[in-house]
């Protein structure tokens, strides 16, 4: 139907990392990614209406751990991937993650 949002066939965690790989980033995969959600139930990665990379504003080194564990006020994982200032891309979640607000009607929507 016109107007309606597109979405792309979602990825599984593999196939995720195999196209991260592919297209040149320097990617690391933090142990137990595959299985940490917000809901910590390891149902994994889909259905994918987006995904949330977190870059690091700042340069307290524990940012990547906010982002795995979250803070008092926000449970984590806060992202999907963790982009540190060297260019590192961190996988730290296969399933939903908190963060992006509210998140965009359309996608929440689909």
């Amino acid at each position: 139907m016109l107007g309606e949002p597109m979405m792309a066939t979602p990825l599984t965690a593999s196939q995720m990392l195999t196209a991260l790989i592919a297209e040149g980033l320097d990617t690391k995969e933090r142990s137990g990614w595959r299985t940490h959600d917000r809901g910590n139930r390891g149902d994994g990665w889909g259905p994918v209406h987006g995904v949330m990379i977190h870059h690091t504003g700042g340069t307290a080194p524990s940012d990547g751990e906010i982002v795995w564990s979250g803070r008092a006020d926000l449970p984590g994982p806060c992202a999907h991937a963790y982009l540190a200032k060297d260019g590192t891309l961190t996988l730290t979640s296969a399933g939903r993650a908190n963060h992006a607000g509210g998140g965009d009607p359309a996608v929440l929507s689909a």
